[in-house]
């Protein structure tokens, strides 16, 4: 029911947003660094500063895209997720920035899971810490700013560093490892029960991984649309390949309000996100992967030509999973930016 290949990136939401996404693979590093250019279409050189903040409250467990009812000794699994993204910017020009993603991330959690043959594990508790950095490059590819009219396209590219803690991570491939040493049995889709799986849990990747992105906005006096791609290129690292991100979003927008000191818009967003399974020491990982539509409202104010906000939330219409994971019930997101 997911996507069948490798697949890889994003879209990102568009000039006037401050956003920072994510399920249980990494947070949106582009949503929050391409909001972060400027609250108005004339971004021009100067320092920025934005604070993105995401929920993401999954306690719904699927069993290959249906709605899994466990027997009694599972434990009702959950994961709430809170990504903070601190993303201090730098714009040569209108047309050039460079962005560094710094997510400080919470998880709230409880999970049942077992290797076959071995002990039974129920577990809650919670997480803390900052998770992988990202260095993102922005280039303008066109804009032209005009009073009733703009366009704005951007090129995003950038790495992400395995700068976050990957002590769960390390803890599912080790399990993996020992039971193929004891167990040599073809594949991996019976070695873990549960929809929460130590990767989700994870504060780091472990890898360098590539981070693309194309966005584009379009206005005409009070009306306009963005629209973002992402692409995340993974790697391999300490056994562990998380699978190969697509996030594409946008939609039509209006100024509810507009003047020279402050404008109020609102957004009617769709978010399309899929992701390739996993691998785990060379093996693909069919208890990954995840494809999911959202929809949602974002409003998005802006004062002066400084500070800009925006508030949103996402439901998911359609999520296809492969084997049994936890899916997300609903997404908020909100933030801010200043400009120096």
């Amino acid at each position: 029911m997911t996507n069948p290949g490798r697949l890889r990136g994003h879209w990102v939401i568009g000039l006037l947003m401050v956003a920072a996404l994510n399920l249980p693979v990494p947070a949106c590093e582009l949503c929050a660094v391409y909001s972060a250019t400027s609250a108005r279409d004339d971004a021009g050189s100067g320092w920025l500063f934005t604070v993105a903040e995401q929920f993401v409250s999954a306690n719904t467990e699927q069993l290959n895209g249906r709605v899994f009812i466990g027997p009694t000794f599972f434990t009702r699994a959950y994961v709430n997720s809170s990504y903070t993204h601190l993303v201090p910017s730098y714009n040569f020009s209108s047309r050039l920035g460079l962005s560094l993603n710094a997510p400080l991330i919470h998880r709230d959690f409880r999970r049942t899971e077992s290797i076959p043959r071995e002990s039974l594990i129920d577990e809650s508790g919670s997480l803390t810490g900052f998770g992988d950095v990202a260095l993102i490059g922005r280039l303008s590819l066109y804009q032209k700013v005009e009073m009733k009219r703009a366009i704005n396209i951007n090129l995003l590219a950038g790495v992400k560093l395995p700068t976050g803690d990957t002590a769960r991570l390390d803890a599912e491939v080790d399990a993996v490892r020992q039971h193929q040493d004891r167990f040599p049995e073809p594949g991996l889709q019976h070695v873990t029960i549960g929809g929460v799986h130590q990767h989700e849990l994870s504060l780091g990747s472990g890898s360098f991984d590539g981070v693309f992105g194309l966005t584009s906005t379009f206005r005409w006096k009070r009306f306009f649309l963005n629209n973002q791609i992402q692409y995340y290129l993974r790697t391999e690292a300490r056994g562990y390949e998380f699978g190969d991100l697509i996030i594409v979003s946008g939609g039509p927008a209006a100024y509810l309000l507009l003047n020279d000191s402050y404008s109020l818009s609102l957004q009617a967003n769709t978010f399309y996100e899929t992701s390739a399974r996993d691998k785990i020491l060379g093996q693909t990982f069919d208890q990954t992967g995840m494809t999911v539509w959202y929809f949602g409202p974002i409003l998005t104010l802006t004062a002066g030509e400084h500070f800009s906000a925006n508030a949103g939330v996402e439901i998911p219409l359609h999520i296809a999973n492969n084997g049994l994971q936890t899916v997300p019930d609903y997404r908020i997101r909100g933030g801010f930016t200043w400009r120096f």
